[in-house]
């Protein structure tokens, strides 16, 4: 059934509505078959501009004269009355009470489509999980192999630079006893203590500037096991320019694998799962930036 109004007619086929509208420059009438489920402004003018070629000006407008947006549902449009706009003719498009959607069925119909989405949502998001945490086993497998012969170079530079310490700190003792040593010699069986005296001041005052122009050279307060850490440090990345071993690509991957393993066990843990649907999305897509990057 059609009711027509100035050569534009609206009507229902096979419970879809229908409007016949009139082709400017082909000069025949043509029927749109809309989908309010689907279609928007933007598509039902398209289709239009697809049947004319001619057409290079396709916009609707209310009864108001405000322009409708492309992104309008075609169930909203019918609920009232528009007027098409093809090139310079205008065509006023009135909807019968018969043709409108009933407002339950708008609701039923949102309904529906809330329906479908928690339904879509449910049935991928386990599979996109599923994807997600197998992409990031692989990334961890990747960065493994490439850190193990890494990881075998650092343990030998570990192990050399440790030794090397180790003899700077004894070296240190036995240059302390060393010294203790000689000025006791000096003291009770060369000299008298008041000659080693101000020899000994003089001894302990330049010890005092040996640790102050360490802190002027490394900022740092002279502490037994901190200029030891400092010690085993040069060593390590002077070894480590020697053993060719990249300690900044051993850190990236280091925070890499890290990372992965954290996102790993934020998708297995079981507060993860029990999450809303959106609130699972919205944790993946953040897990995913550097897989989009690849």
């Amino acid at each position: 059934m059609f009711f027509s109004t100035d050569k534009v007619s609206v009507g229902f086929k096979s419970g879809f509505p229908v409007i016949l509208l009139p082709l400017p420059s082909r000069r025949e009438q043509c029927e749109f078959v809309l989908r309010p489920l689907t279609h928007t402004v933007k598509d039902f003018l398209e289709n239009i501009q697809k049947e004319d070629k001619g057409i290079e000006r396709a916009t609707v407008y209310n009864v108001d004269g405000s322009r409708i947006s492309g992104s309008t549902g075609v169930d909203v449009l019918l609920q009232s009355d528009f007027k098409v706009v093809l090139n310079d003719n205008s065509y006023f498009v009135s909807v019968p009470d018969e043709t409108k959607p009933p407002i339950d069925d708008f609701k039923t119909v949102a309904h529906v489509k809330t329906l479908v989405h928690q339904l879509y949502s449910a049935m991928n998001i386990e599979q996109h999980q599923l994807e997600k945490e197998r992409y990031l086993m692989a990334e961890l497998e990747k960065l493994q192999l490439e850190l193990k012969p890494m990881e075998d170079i650092k343990a030998e530079i570990d192990r050399k630079s440790a030794q090397r310490t180790n003899i700077v700190v004894w070296g240190g003792l036995g240059y302390m006893a060393f010294q203790f040593g000689l000025l006791a010699r000096l003291t009770w069986w060369e000299y008298s203590w008041d000659i080693m005296e101000p020899v000994t001041y003089f001894v302990g005052y330049g010890t005092a500037m040996a640790c102050y122009a360490y802190f002027v050279l490394t900022r740092q307060e002279f502490l037994y096991p901190d200029a030891r850490d400092r010690q085993f440090l040069l060593f390590f990345h002077k070894l480590s320019k020697r053993k060719v071993f990249d300690i900044r690509r051993y850190n990236e991957i280091k925070d890499a694998i890290l990372k992965i393993e954290a996102d790993l066990q934020v998708l297995r843990s079981p507060l993860f799962l029990h999450l809303p649907e959106n609130a699972r999305m919205e944790l993946l897509e953040k897990i995913s930036p550097k897989e989009d990057e690849k």
